[in-house]
């Protein structure tokens, strides 16, 4: 349809502009005068596409459009990864929650996990050192496993954002519960980069509050 209106667009433009001089001669010549003042003159701020001859116009009009237009096969492929992307994690979750999956199988082996804020476990991590230093004692430190409750998973591009609730036993019978939003940098199915939000007050507390589990 574009290819068509494109066509006709230089197919109308170009029997315009060729019918200028014909039709301003004309003119001229019924009223039995010449005149030396040109149809159009360009004005003293005129771009250069307007400095242009006429007839050079038209390609060059034709290729500002074809500038312009979005690549609809690119941004199908990306609403493809996109959704792909959205599914890949949301499975993830849904496993965590019915306890059929480890979701830290979504992260690439070499991964590396950041966790924002202060405190003791905020910093950067290998995907190993995230389980081995932050994961698991966290865990040892809880009587019942979180369990999440997704408010909702996004997608740009290759990233996927994720903002879900957690909420747990505490070794010491209180409740643990904790807001968290996760960015997820995906490629080829797997997670090559996370950046964690979370309360990190809460999060603290829970650490320095509980001794974990041998």
């Amino acid at each position: 349809m574009m290819r068509y209106l494109g066509q006709v667009f230089i197919s109308t433009g170009l029997i315009g502009l060729l019918a200028i001089p014909a039709v301003t001669q004309a003119r001229t010549d019924g009223a039995g005068f010449q005149s030396n003042v040109t149809a159009f003159e360009p004005s003293h701020d005129s771009t250069a596409l307007n400095n242009l001859p006429a007839l050079d116009r038209v390609p060059a009009l034709v290729d500002l459009a074809q500038a312009t237009q979005p690549n609809q096969a690119d941004a199908q492929k990306t609403q493809v990864i996109e959704q792909r992307n959205k599914e890949i994690v949301q499975q993830y979750f849904d496993g965590w929650r019915n306890g059929t999956r480890n979701f830290f199988d979504l992260l690439s082996s070499d991964a590396t996990w950041t966790i924002t804020g202060t405190g003791a476990t905020a910093g950067t991590y290998r995907k190993q050192a995230l389980l081995d230093r932050v994961i698991n004692p966290t865990s040892a430190r809880l009587s019942t496993p979180i369990v999440p409750a997704v408010r909702g998973i996004w997608a740009d591009g290759d990233m996927v954002i994720a903002l879900w609730d957690g909420e747990a036993t505490a070794g010491d019978g209180r409740p643990y519960r904790n807001t968290y939003t996760w960015y997820f940098r995906m490629q080829d199915g797997k997670a090559i980069e996370a950046i964690a939000f979370l309360d990190m007050q809460e999060f603290n507390d829970l650490w320095t509050r509980i001794s974990p589990r041998n």
